[in-house]
């Protein structure tokens, strides 16, 4: 089944990491039925390997314990009419982004690739769309891309604002160095205190406490406008001043 060249460089081993996925995503894509028909729950444990030269083959698992190399999902052939067929290619897709990862970083390990490679294999491996994204058409990558380009933009404006703020203070003459810091100083000192102000005052305002407070003196200066109007009104149509002052007391009495 193997009896291509062993990759011993991070650049070898990406290479063979490219071809086995180009094999695979052929299986899953192009070459789809000839895999399902291959896939014969009848027969026994099958595994989808991918091969370097952007092939790929359906067989038994190797006899030799441990395998040369690391071995894809077992079996995948018996959930085959257990499910529906684009969810079983979905989840065989799954396993076989697995075993990519899982290959590249054997030979890694066997032929001591350190700190720095491991992460620059790794990096130029996440570039790629798994196969499970180009099987299934997800482009939830694409929008966190987007977000992060989005996000990246604002930071680079606000950047801007400072840098140009920064470059209007010290296009100053050399003279008035000491004005320039000042300046700066005053700026840095005016941005932080309007950031905790504003903090403090998004804060407060989501206070259950404050928010009772805040209410419960609405609700009293409510209830004073009413009862002032009632007493005007009563002051408007009699002419007592004794019976004014009953009202105000909330008694009727010997009007």
């Amino acid at each position: 089944m193997e009896g291509h060249p062993i990759p011993r460089t991070v650049e070898e081993v990406f290479s063979d990491f490219r071809g086995r996925r180009a094999g695979l995503i052929k299986a899953l894509s192009t070459d789809v039925q000839k895999f399902y028909h291959q896939c014969d729950p009848e027969k026994e444990n099958l595994c989808l390997y991918g091969l370097p030269n952007e092939t790929w083959e359906v067989n038994l698992p190797v006899e030799e314990v441990p395998p040369e190399l690391p071995e894809p999902a077992l079996g995948i052939n018996f959930a085959r009419d257990g499910m529906l067929e684009k969810d079983w290619i979905s989840l065989v897709a799954v396993h076989s982004d697995s075993w990519l990862i899982s290959v590249a970083f054997y030979f890694g390990a066997r032929f001591g690739f350190g700190k720095n490679e491991r992460k620059r294999l790794f990096q130029m491996i996440n570039d790629l769309p798994t196969i499970f994204e180009v099987v299934t058409g997800n482009a939830k990558q694409s929008k966190d891309q987007s977000a992060n380009h989005n996000s990246s933009r604002s930071k680079s404006s606000g950047a801007k604002v400072e840098a140009s703020v920064y470059s209007i203070l010290f296009s100053f003459p050399s003279q008035s160095s000491y004005l320039c810091w000042v300046l700066i100083f005053i700026y840095s000192f005016v941005s932080s205190c309007s950031l905790v102000i504003l903090n403090l005052t998004l804060r407060l305002q989501r206070c259950p406490h404050h928010q009772k407070k805040t209410m419960r003196v609405r609700r009293k200066m409510t209830n004073k406008v009413q009862f002032v109007v009632r007493v005007e009104i009563t002051m408007e149509e009699m002419s007592s001043g004794y019976a004014a002052m009953l009202v105000r007391n909330g008694s009727m009495e010997n009007v």
